[in-house]
């Protein structure tokens, strides 16, 4: 069976859940320090979540080590983890957008594939056995 647009983009949006995307990128995260460092400047953010005794030690080591800009104002730095996880989320939207397009031009093509296939050529030969 052929996979449409729509159970597709459906299916890869059900199989992105938040436990999931999260867990990845704290993968992602302890791989090496000199990628935490340029997600932390371009992003403008410091740590990645802190929603746990473990990773609240790690987020406070991140934090002490951190060096974006956004230490330098007094408001302080979000987490990394919530920046990332808007942008996942953008991410994902737009995934869903697409495969619905893709989905209703295959509905589309379905519907006039029905409609125009028994079609007699009207060139052709009206005596001719077809």
């Amino acid at each position: 069976m052929v996979c449409g647009g729509f159970a597709c983009s459906r299916n890869a949006l059900c199989a992105l859940n938040v436990v999931y995307v999260e867990s990845l990128l704290n993968g992602a995260w302890e791989m090496s320090n000199e990628t935490k460092k340029s997600l932390e400047n371009s992003f403008n953010c410091c740590g990645l979540f802190n929603n746990s005794l473990e990773a609240s030690k790690k987020f406070k080591a991140d934090v002490e080590m951190c060096k974006a800009p956004c230490t330098k104002s007094k408001t302080g730095c979000i987490s990394c983890g919530e920046v990332m996880m808007e942008h996942a989320g953008e991410a994902l939207k737009i995934l869903g957008g697409v495969g619905l397009f893709f989905s209703f031009t295959e509905i589309l093509g379905v519907w006039l594939a029905m409609r125009y296939r028994n079609q007699k050529d009207p060139r052709a030969n009206p005596s001719a056995f077809l």
